[in-house]
């Protein structure tokens, strides 16, 4: 008699299909069609890879850039806000949000930001920051202590009038000149910043806090994503942030 078993080779082959056509037919969510195409009215760069079910029936996720919204799995109402698993206590749009918004930040790169403290610090903050904003100039007046503290930072430019406005002229002034963090410094004193013309980030800085859901400024991401909103005094910023990111041993 014949052996009928399977040579091994020969399983592992069409386990492998067999599986490959399971993922093929799980991933074609007509759901996540609908949902494409409802959006796509409005959005024309949205992605089928930007479409994904969440863990509630029914409803799927939707990122745009640094931002999630809910959409029905017929594509007809879309849900602003955010979901919290309430049996862990666990935000997981925040989780979502703040992984989205340090990648976008991330990749600015940092010979587009201004610095200020050693790159050895203990801590890295992104900073939104506006020239004329009241408590930017108090932030950047502690300059000194936030570096003591442990706390380097680095700035994005963030006009709050706009990209048409005086602040955003300040910041283009700031960025072209020889000197930039002295620039910097003396346009948040109040003084004059000669203005001079060059290639400059201030309004891919702009929207890229747009996307990140900037509303005002400061705005302090963390080196998580997580974004905070408005000014901290250094001494409080440094328990915040050993809190959230204890050092290794």
């Amino acid at each position: 008699m014949k052996s009928t078993r399977i040579p091994f080779l020969s399983l592992f082959l069409l386990l492998a299909l067999s599986l490959g056509a399971a993922a093929e037919e799980q991933g074609a969510d007509p759901a996540i069609d609908r949902i494409q195409q409802s959006l796509g009215k409005l959005l024309d760069s949205l992605e089928r890879k930007d479409i994904s079910p969440t863990p509630v029936p029914g409803l799927y996720e939707v990122m745009l850039g640094a931002r999630v919204f809910y959409v029905s799995a017929d594509g007809r109402y879309l849900l602003q806000g955010k979901m919290v698993d309430l049996e862990t206590g666990e935000d997981l749009t925040e989780a979502k949000v703040s992984k989205a918004r340090k990648k976008a930040v991330d990749a600015v790169g940092e010979e587009n930001m201004i610095i200020f403290g050693p790159e050895d610090a203990r801590h890295t903050i992104t900073v939104f920051t506006d020239i004329d904003c009241g408590y930017c100039r108090k932030l950047h007046s502690q300059m000194e202590e936030y570096n003591r503290q442990g706390i380097r930072i680095r700035y994005l430019f963030y006009p709050r009038a706009g990209l048409d406005s005086e602040s955003a002229r300040k910041a283009e002034a700031v960025w072209c000149s020889k000197d930039r963090k002295k620039a910097i410094g003396e346009a948040k004193q109040g003084k004059p910043v000669e203005y001079r013309k060059c290639d400059n980030p201030v309004k891919e800085h702009y929207m890229l806090g747009q996307t990140a859901g900037v509303t005002g400024t400061p705005a302090l991401v963390l080196e998580n994503g997580e974004l905070i909103p408005g000014y901290i005094p250094p001494k409080r910023l440094r328990r915040i942030l050993d809190e959230k990111f204890p050092a290794k041993n």
